[in-house]
């Protein structure tokens, strides 16, 4: 493995709703939402981010697929146990599709859920505490 100074700094999502999103992503995920000028949002966790496009925002350069509403997977480090996060979705009103189960992440071995977004998109957070 080389060693550069490289880390992730964000990640492209598209949305069809820019209020649903916020929503979900603040309350669902943790999000910050930071307004854009283009009318949007990024959604800011930690020092990563997500960029968003959506009704009226896309950047440029684009993907040669470019996301789209729905098409997305993302994994999210819960820190606490996984039963606190289920217990948080399930305050949220969100249908947990799968989990807990144990999945292999960024850190190793951890147990996980899984749901989606407004738009259909996989989301899945992951818990390393035992």
């Amino acid at each position: 493995m080389a060693d550069l100074p490289v880390n992730l700094d964000h990640a492209v999502i598209h949305v069809s709703d820019w209020e649903r999103a916020r929503d979900f992503y603040t309350k669902v995920i943790g999000a910050e939402a930071v307004a854009t000028a283009a009318g949007g949002y990024v959604f800011r966790l930690g020092a990563q981010q997500l960029n968003v496009h959506g009704p009226g925002a896309i950047g440029t350069p684009v993907a040669r697929i470019p996301v789209a509403p729905g098409n997305s997977d993302l994994c999210f480090r819960w820190r606490g146990k996984i039963s606190d996060a289920k217990a948080h979705l399930e305050a949220q009103g969100i249908d947990i599709e799968l989990g807990p189960v144990r999945r292999f992440g960024a850190m190793g071995e951890g147990t996980s859920l899984y749901f989606r977004d407004p738009d259909g998109s996989l989301m899945e957070f992951i818990s390393y505490d035992a």
